[in-house]
């Protein structure tokens, strides 16, 4: 063990990528790091990382901030549930820490939207406590390099790779080889053909050089059921308005903005829209658990049956939050 951590870390300190949360000991970047990296690759990350901090500097003015704003900042990442969660915990510290983020395990793991992970993550990388990230780069690695074929995905699966995780944590240094496992993982240890002849782990790594055994680790128990959907779209606008509604209810893009819809169980034109609309768009849009259908119909009339149209200046039209599925639609006019 003590040698998987050194050959690590030794890598990570030649290896390691130069990214600006790495470079801070401040608790709020880098929550806000970790909860945007949750959702996207480090290159597309950083840009929503710089707009985070450079229009809420502090942890009190994104808290202070307007929650639309917040999800126009956030467009395009997805899961906005996370982006409203950002907001809410930010007003919890505020009001329940006077605005200093908590410095320990226990208390960080209680804010709302940070688990095990993330509350590992900051406690290590802002306040130098030997708690161990478990995401899944560490999750590949320590399957590979122990040969561990229970399911990520269960109960026991997680207990004991977190138990694994921490075994290995240093009592010096554990924001180093907190950083230098996931690091290796984005970049050396890779899911898809990893580069096994230069890793400095190949001797002593069960499933180096053996590519059945890397294309099966880590083994996931279930598959995730797939719901399809259908959204039919009507694209109206009204001399300088357009359409335009907000979503509600606790479904997918919560709060978001989008022209009026009409959900159904399959692609056929919804009958509120034969006589007026015509169809200019369609497209598949993938989220974890569904694949949406969707279907934009443009029409020149300024009421539809059925439909009870709210209308916004087109010239303001950015100035709202919308999903990504929108934001594809409005790209190919």
């Amino acid at each position: 063990m003590a040698d998987f951590v050194l050959l690590i870390s030794d890598w990570y300190r030649l290896n390691a990528r130069e990214l600006p949360w790495r470079n801070t000991k401040n608790p709020y970047f880098i929550w806000l790091s970790e909860v945007i990296l949750q959702q996207t690759r480090v290159d597309q990350g950083m840009n929503y990382y710089l707009k985070f901090i450079e229009n809420y500097p502090t942890l009190n003015q994104l808290a202070d901030a307007d929650e639309e704003a917040i999800l126009k900042l956030w467009q395009g990442l997805g899961y906005y549930s996370r982006a409203r969660n950002l907001h809410k915990t930010a007003q919890q510290v505020r009001d329940e820490f006077n605005g200093a983020f908590p410095k320990t395990y226990h208390e960080i793991i209680q804010l709302k939207g940070i688990g095990p992970y993330t509350a590992a993550a900051i406690s290590s990388f802002a306040f130098d406590l030997p708690h161990a990230v478990v995401d899944g780069n560490v999750y590949r690695i320590l399957s590979r390099y122990y040969g561990i074929d229970e399911p990520i995905d269960t109960g026991k699966g997680k207990k004991l790779f977190q138990e694994l995780a921490d075994s290995l944590i240093p009592e010096a240094e554990p924001a180093l080889f907190n950083q230098a496992i996931m690091e290796f993982g984005a970049i050396q240890c890779t899911p898809n053909n990893p580069d096994c002849e230069s890793c400095v782990l190949n001797q002593s790594c069960i499933s180096a050089f053996n590519s059945d055994l890397i294309k099966m680790l880590p083994v996931k128990k279930g598959k995730i059921k797939v719901r399809k959907r259908y959204f039919h779209y009507l694209h109206i606008e009204k001399g300088l308005e357009i359409a335009l509604d907000q979503r509600t209810g606790k479904d997918v893009w919560e709060k978001l903005y989008e022209f009026p819809l009409i959900e159904r169980e399959d692609d056929t034109m919804p009958l509120e829209f034969k006589d007026s609309a015509s169809l200019s768009y369609q497209t598949k849009h993938i989220l974890s658990h569904q694949h949406i259908y969707a279907f934009f119909y443009k029409s020149d009339e300024s009421e539809i049956d059925g439909l009870n149209l709210k209308f916004v200046e087109k010239s303001q039209l950015e100035d709202y939050p919308i999903h990504r599925l929108m934001e594809k639609y409005l790209e190919s006019r």
